[in-house]
């Protein structure tokens, strides 16, 4: 995972334009910032959102993030642990889902982000470029 590749700015929460200026205005899990995105890069000035509603379409990355997460608890479960019921198994897979929401909701934006924009590594100080 180098700098350059989108993985880095993901799993980093940088921007996804220079991987230098932090793409969340908070911590994940700070419940009164979650999963606030800053207006502009602050390295590049990069302007995060192309227009009102931009991060609408995160919902269908946010969806997919959930589903994977329940496939891979489900498959765990019937793979190594065979003995436990059905009702132990639901409910850890939905008290992991709802811990694990706040993540998957900033994941879903910056990943939606990274779906619009390239890594530009010779930007240098403040653009005005948006997300095209």
């Amino acid at each position: 995972m180098k700098k350059g590749t989108k993985i880095y700015s993901i799993l980093n929460k940088k921007c996804p334009l220079c991987h230098e200026g932090d793409f969340f205005v908070s911590s994940i899990y700070d419940f009164k910032y979650m999963g606030d995105v800053k207006e502009n890069c602050p390295h590049c000035g990069l302007k995060y959102s192309k227009e009102p509603g931009f991060f609408y379409g995160a919902m269908y990355v946010a969806y997919a993030l959930g589903v994977a997460t329940f496939v891979t608890l489900w498959v765990s479960f019937n793979l190594f642990f065979d003995n436990v019921s059905i009702g132990w198994q639901i409910g850890s897979i939905v008290t992991s889902i709802i811990i694990l929401s706040p993540a998957i909701y900033a994941y879903s934006k910056i990943i939606w982000s990274n779906m619009f924009v390239k890594y530009d590594g010779q930007v240098i100080g403040k653009s005005t470029k948006t997300v095209e």
